[in-house]
C-alpha cells in the first residue's frame, strides 16, 4: 500500500518530499515509530506532513448529512496547512478505494465508500483534481450501487460499439481546424464516468436516452 501511494504521488509529478511521505504515511499509525524519529532520519518537512496525514486518518467521520460533511471538509482543509498533506491523504484514499473489494466486511466497505463520496471526492474537486475526483466517485458508486453502475456500463458498451470512433473523429476534425489556423494543440476526449451519468440522470430526472453529452 505505501509503495502504491508513493507511485500515485510520483505519477502526479509531485516533489521528493511528497513521494517520501507516501512511503512513510502509515508508519506512525501502524508502528512504534514517532514523528521525532522520522524527523531525525529524514527531515522536518517530511515529519510534519506525515504528522498531518496521521492526524487526518485518526478522525472518525460518522454522519453523511450534507452539513456535517461540509464542516468536516472545512476541518480537513484547515488541518492541511501544507497542501501536500491533503495530496498524500487523497492518494492514500484512492489506493484504498482501488483495493476496497479485498475488505470482507460489507458494512466497512460501505462506510469507506460513503466517506469517500461525501468527503474526499469533493475535496479533490475543490483543489482542482478532476481526474481523481471522478475516479473516487466512480469507485464509491460501484460499492454503493453496483447494479446501477453495471446497467450504465452495459449501455455505454452498446453506444461504444455503435459509434466507437466518435471521439477520435471529433479530435481529428478539431486538430485539423486548429492547424489550419496555425494553432498547435493537444486535444483529449473522454466518456462520462458511470457515476457522472447516474448523477446527472438523478439530478435532472432524465432517462439514459435523454442524455446528450455521454
Amino acid at each position: 500500500h505505501p509503495l502504491e501511494v508513493a507511485n500515485i504521488l510520483a505519477e502526479m509529478k509531485l516533489d521528493v518530499v511528497c513521494v517520501s511521505v507516501g512511503l512513510l504515511h502509515d508508519v506512525v499509525e501502524d508502528t512504534l515509530t514517532t514523528v521525532d524519529v522520522i524527523e531525525e532520519h529524514f527531515d522536518k518537512d517530511i515529519a510534519h506532513i506525515v504528522d498531518g496525514v496521521t492526524k487526518i486518518s485518526q478522525i472518525q467521520f460518522s454522519s453523511k448529512r450534507q452539513k456535517q460533511a461540509e464542516n468536516f471538509r472545512k476541518f480537513v482543509l484547515a488541518m492541511s496547512e501544507d497542501i501536500r498533506v491533503l495530496l498524500v491523504k487523497l492518494a492514500d484514499r484512492l489506493h484504498n478505494m482501488r483495493t476496497l473489494h479485498y475488505i470482507k466486511d460489507p458494512g466497512k466497505r460501505r462506510r469507506i465508500a460513503l466517506e469517500t463520496m461525501d468527503i474526499y471526492a469533493p475535496l479533490a474537486e475543490r483543489i482542482g483534481m478532476q481526474g481523481m475526483k471522478n475516479e473516487l466517485e466512480d469507485l464509491a458508486f460501484g460499492e454503493l450501487n453496483p447494479d446501477a453502475r453495471k446497467s450504465i456500463l452495459k449501455r455505454l458498451d452498446f453506444l461504444r460499439e455503435k459509434g466507437g470512433d466518435l471521439i477520435p473523429r471529433i479530435i481529428t476534425e478539431l486538430e485539423k481546424t486548429l492547424a489550419d489556423k496555425g494553432i498547435n494543440a493537444v486535444i483529449e476526449g473522454r466518456e462520462k464516468t458511470p457515476y457522472s451519468v447516474w448523477d446527472k440522470m438523478q439530478d435532472q430526472d432524465l432517462g439514459f436516452e435523454q442524455l446528450s453529452d455521454i
